[in-house]
C-alpha cells in the first residue's frame, strides 16, 4: 500500500445511487483505506435533495463533524433546524443525537468525517498553539 495519495474529489469512484435524488457519495476511507476515522464527500445536484438521512450512531458510537464546503444545507439535529450556508461547520460529540440533512442548492457539498471518542485526543500539535482559544 502506498503511503500517500492525491486525486482529484471527480476521480474518486462513487457510491452506487440506490434512489433518484440520491447523492454523489464520494467513500474517502473506503477508498484511501483510512483506518482512523471514517471520512466521506455528498454532492446534492438539485436543491431539495437528501444529503444525509434520517440517522443517529448509538449502535457505532461515533462522533460526526460536517463540514459543507459549497452551497447550503438544512440540517435538523434532534428536531432542531440549522441552516447551514458554505463555509458551516456542525460538530455532534453524542452519538444518539439524531440528525439528518437537505440540500437548499444544487450542487451542495458535505464533507462528513466520523471516529470513536477517546478520552482525550492526542495531538502532534504544541499545547501553547491552543492557549487562548475557547472550546464551544
Amino acid at each position: 500500500m502506498a503511503r500517500w495519495s492525491a486525486k482529484p474529489l471527480r476521480k474518486v469512484p462513487t457510491v452506487e445511487k440506490e434512489a433518484p435524488g440520491d447523492p454523489e457519495w464520494f467513500p474517502l476511507q473506503h477508498y484511501f483505506g483510512l483506518t482512523a476515522f471514517g471520512a466521506n464527500v455528498y454532492i446534492a445536484p438539485a436543491a431539495g435533495d437528501e444529503l444525509l438521512g434520517r440517522h443517529d450512531e448509538t449502535a457505532s458510537g461515533q462522533e460526526e463533524l460536517y463540514l459543507v464546503i459549497a452551497g447550503a444545507a438544512q440540517f435538523e439535529l434532534d428536531g432542531d433546524d440549522v441552516r447551514a450556508e458554505a463555509p458551516f461547520i456542525i460538530a455532534v460529540t453524542d452519538p444518539a443525537v439524531t440528525r439528518e440533512a437537505r440540500a437548499l442548492e444544487a450542487g451542495t457539498t458535505v464533507v462528513a468525517l466520523g471516529g470513536k471518542p477517546r478520552e482525550q485526543f492526542e495531538s502532534s500539535w504544541q499545547g501553547h498553539h491552543f492557549e487562548g482559544v475557547p472550546r464551544a
